[in-house]
């Protein structure tokens, strides 16, 4: 299936391969560039190529990009059409020159407006860039004046190749004009999630003592998998190996005097109150052993781990004396975080608002939507804590190996508005001595440094008050290699081609 965009940038310039202080206007006809960009939803595509004139050979270089990755096409098939009304001429190259390059040559056969079109086949489907508004012109000199008339013209234009840009981490987009809310910028403290935690604690008062092997925060434990026991031997108090030995004399006793009891009443010799007497006798004495003999032993309490989990806060020593109800230690199964926020009250109005957010891990370079962590915006306090005067807002997510208990996240609060604003990704923002800049695409291997005025940010996009319209693409990944041209020496905007 074809993908077609049209409408696409025509832009024309040239570079004199001599810099030695010429007039600009001072080159050979072999120094005179047509430069062609185009985009679908797949596919870059730059060529160079020399000034269309009739019944002229132009050579063209097109280096192609694949937008996913804006890393080198490979392993494709490209035809390239010039058509000139009725008129058109083609070519098709099934082998690249250099990985990324297809080289071409054309003899256009009518001149006047037209079109070139690349149809590009490769193994994972088909696609088609159409640029528009491409001049043929009868004469040679006439193309090659017209395509200094449309030199850009910005002497500071930073020059990085696409064999540079294929290299590194690297991408360009448009600006989005979308709708963007207020966002409130705030630090979040990473807590379990609500079941995601149980504390164990002592039924019995004793001496803790550690089971087999060390016990550490951290640990890995199994679900039933004993950890420590609670002994009361040795106590002259609240001895359990004693309560348990006695809880079983009365147990059998009840079970022998219920038994004695059902046989004399079949002979009529007890009455049937008495018989019941017995009964319920021994249904209390077997529902103190069992509930006695379930928790505890001769040694006393034996602590199992409730869940599958991770060892969060061991809170006794080996060898405490603790009492019944004293925390013993908690586990964590570490699969969901709640993140817990405080939002100070000039706020209240817009929390009402609060349709999601997006999170930023301290010391980690990525910032994730609510969505891509599984969240869910738990609560929005409607009244101020009374100790820090602030608003409570939770939220739930997933683990991430980032995000653990106790540590802090930033969060980037963002509410429901229908104000629209022109937004780049974050990382396209560049800023020195507090001005903030982008790199604003001429061509694909040619970049102007523009100061921009910033607005609020999600974390992810930035708003763009001034600086930028929807048609300037700008550099989204890899600003800092375009910074690094900047800085370098003049280059030949054909370093490295295969001219």
């Amino acid at each position: 299936m074809y993908k077609i965009l049209t409408g696409l940038l025509v832009v024309l310039t040239l570079f004199g391969g001599c810099k030695n202080g010429q007039d600009d206007h001072d080159h050979s006809h072999d120094d005179v560039l047509l430069f062609l960009t185009g985009y679908n939803d797949g596919l870059e595509v730059f060529a160079e190529a020399t000034p269309f004139a009739l019944g002229q050979n132009s050579a063209i270089y097109a280096h192609f990009t694949r937008l996913a990755d804006f890393k080198q096409l490979e392993d494709a098939e490209v035809t390239l059409s010039l058509i000139v009304g009725r008129e058109g001429i083609r070519q098709t190259v099934e082998t690249p020159v250099r990985k990324g390059i297809y080289a071409f040559s054309l003899q256009p056969v009518a001149a006047g407006q037209g079109q070139v079109v690349f149809d590009v086949k490769t193994p994972s489907g088909e696609y088609r860039i159409s640029i528009p508004n491409i001049m043929v012109y009868d004469d040679a000199h006439d193309a090659i004046y017209a395509a200094e008339e449309l030199m850009p013209n910005d002497p500071n234009a930073i020059v990085f190749t696409k064999e540079q840009s294929w290299k590194v981490n690297f991408a360009t987009d448009l600006p989005r004009k979308e709708a963007f809310g207020q966002v409130i910028r705030t630090a979040a403290q990473v807590l379990p999630a609500q079941g995601d935690e149980v504390l164990v604690t002592a039924r019995t008062s004793g001496v803790v003592l550690f089971s087999a092997g060390a016990l550490l925060p951290g640990m890995n434990v199994a679900s039933g998998r004993p950890l420590m026991s609670v002994s009361s031997s040795g106590l002259a108090d609240n001895n359990m190996g004693l309560r348990l030995t006695e809880a079983r004399n009365n147990y059998e006793k009840a079970s022998a005097d219920l038994k004695r009891a059902e046989e004399l009443a079949s002979e009529q010799i007890v009455s049937e109150r008495e018989l019941l007497h017995a009964r319920n006798e021994y249904e209390n004495a077997r529902a103190v052993f069992e509930n006695l003999n379930r928790n505890f032993s001769q040694a006393g309490q034996t602590v199992s781990s409730p869940m599958a989990g991770i060892v969060k806060d061991l809170l006794v020593e080996n060898g405490q004396y603790v009492e019944a109800g004293q925390p013993l230690f908690s586990v964590m199964q570490n699969r969901r975080l709640l993140l817990r926020a405080s939002v100070p009250q000039r706020f209240a109005r817009d929390l009402i608002a609060l349709e999601t957010a997006n999170i930023s891990i301290p010391n980690h370079e990525q910032t994730f939507t609510l969505e891509q962590l599984g969240g869910r915006i738990l609560s929005v306090g409607r009244a101020a804590n009374s100790d820090n005067y602030l608003i409570p807002v939770l939220l739930e997510v997933n683990q991430t190996g980032d995000l653990f208990p106790g540590g802090f996240a930033e969060l980037f609060l963002i509410t429901r508005s229908q104000q629209e604003a022109i937004t780049i990704p974050r990382e396209a923002l560049m800023e020195e001595q507090g001005t903030y800049y982008v790199f604003v695409q001429l061509t694909p291997e040619m970049f102007a440094k523009r100061e921009v005025a910033i607005g609020v940010t999600d974390g992810l996009r930035t708003e763009i008050r001034q600086g930028l319209v929807i048609t300037d693409r700008v550099v989204t990944k890899g600003a800092i290699w375009v910074k690094l041209a900047e800085s370098s020496a003049a280059l030949d905007p054909h370093a490295g081609h295969v001219h």
